[in-house]
């Protein structure tokens, strides 16, 4: 999201708190839902409304564009919006963050500069403006543009900040620096956002796998209530039978079913064997994030043996701190090259069961060690029955930027790499577990 898009963003924020509030003021939209139709006509969704007046118009340019276009839109801010506006400023403005401190709306030489405290109340200022998703964005934005990523290995800015999955990112990779009076601060933040994802994603997970689970153990004669009609009317449609109508009536037919086709109720013995092999990489901190919490998930189900394996050039098995994702987290070491080879070699010999086994790499396929040895072990897997699934991302945020050659080779051998959601991702997992075709999205990176 650009400098501009987030001002924006923000400043739609702003109008509708106003008309919502100010219900006396002719400049404000009564309905108290504000549309900006000149930015909605350009992207074609504009919704018939009453057009702002002109005053108001003026405000939200200048609340866009900044402190450089009061002359030119003639308004001047009053109130709470001098406020936001040097909140805004302090980030976007053309100082860069050169000069701390400035809260008010006095031109585009404010900044955050290095100052923790300016920092703190610049983090609590944007939280009582904003809602959290612009927050959120807004603190990227800030990590990024103004380097304050050192100010987070203070408590009191950990302590401000609004959680999210790419703050989580950033903690990890700053995990070795940050001093011990930081680092409970840190891990109370990283659960915090932990908890929000279990709380999310761990009912749809486990419903979504138990039936996989259970349609995964076919049986030749189940009982009435075991029985899968789908696949059992498609498996006899050759012995359709039609039956001559009587009394005129038109004819009927039926399926004579053969051979049933059933499942058998869930078990608590093991019946998958699930590997999760992460590239933990400086560019893949989200799916980091996201691994590691549904690694928890998919371990809490007895039917399931989950293994979680991190990798950069080094390989370390995590497997024992399953039941906390946050030791897993910060069990990682964001960062470094990448040995995807050597990864999937010590995933190879974990593998004692191939038929029954699935192995979900995660990485963006930049490999530094033996590209060659890399194919050839997913193909002697693959050969040997294992359900292999690469995911270039585990995120929201769609695929980063990837080794197209190693995906393309990896789609050749029947493994196509493709960036997942967390809604997704339990589905591609039911679908490998059933050895069926994988829910590639529409728009299939890896080919």
């Amino acid at each position: 999201m650009t400098a501009d898009t987030t001002r924006h963003a923000a400043q739609d924020h702003t109008t509708q708190d106003h008309a919502a509030q100010d219900h006396t003021t002719p400049d404000h939209d009564r309905t108290g839902k504000t549309v900006n139709t000149e930015t909605e006509a350009e992207a074609g969704t504009a919704r018939p409304s009453t057009p702002p007046a002109d005053g108001e118009r003026m405000r939200r340019w200048r609340m866009v564009l900044g402190a450089d276009s009061a002359e030119t839109t003639g308004c001047t801010l009053t109130g709470q919006d001098v406020a936001m506006d040097g909140a805004l400023n302090a980030l976007y403005g053309g100082g860069g963050g050169k000069k701390p401190g400035g809260r008010g709306g006095g031109g585009r030489s404010a900044g955050l500069g290095a100052s923790a405290p300016s920092v703190a109340r610049w983090l609590g200022d944007i939280r009582t403006y904003f809602p959290s998703s612009v927050v959120q964005v807004m603190q990227r934005d800030a990590i990024d543009r103004l380097g304050l990523s050192a100010l987070l290995l203070e408590p009191e800015m950990l302590e401000a900040v609004e959680a999210d999955v790419h703050l989580v990112g950033t903690l990890l990779s700053l995990n070795k620096a940050m001093p011990e009076t930081t680092k409970e601060t840190a891990r109370a933040v990283v659960r915090k956002v932990v908890d929000d994802l279990e709380k999310r994603l761990e009912s749809r997970t486990r419903a979504t796998l138990t039936g996989a689970l259970d349609r995964s153990a076919r049986i030749s004669r189940p009982r009435h209530r075991d029985i899968d009609w789908d696949r059992t009317i498609r498996a006899n449609l050759k012995n359709y039978l039609t039956i001559p109508g009587t009394d005129g009536g038109p004819d009927t037919g039926t399926v004579v079913p053969e051979r049933l086709i059933g499942y058998g109720r869930a078990s608590q013995s093991v019946k998958k064997d699930v590997i999760l092999c992460i590239d933990q990489s400086g560019s893949m901190a989200a799916s980091v994030v996201y691994a590691s919490v549904f690694g928890a998930v998919l371990a809490s189900m007895r039917t399931l043996d989950t293994r979680l394996v991190v990798f950069d050039t080094a390989v370390v098995d995590l497997t024992d701190q399953l039941d906390d994702p946050v030791d897993v987290l910060f069990g990682t070491q964001l960062g470094g090259g990448t040995d995807i080879n050597r990864a999937l070699a010590y995933c190879q010999s974990q593998i004692t069961r191939p038929a029954d086994t699935v192995v979900v790499l995660i990485s963006d396929l930049y490999e530094g060690g033996i590209r060659d040895e890399m194919l050839k072990r997913v193909a002697a897997m693959k050969a040997s029955g294992v359900q292999f699934v690469t995911l270039l991302a585990l995120s929201d945020e769609g695929a980063p930027a990837y080794d197209h050659e190693h995906a393309a080779a990896l789609g050749a051998l029947g493994a196509p790499a493709f960036a997942c959601t967390p809604d997704l991702f339990p589905a591609v997992m039911a679908a490998a577990i059933e050895k069926r075709p994988l829910p590639v999205p529409d728009k299939e990176t890896g080919s």
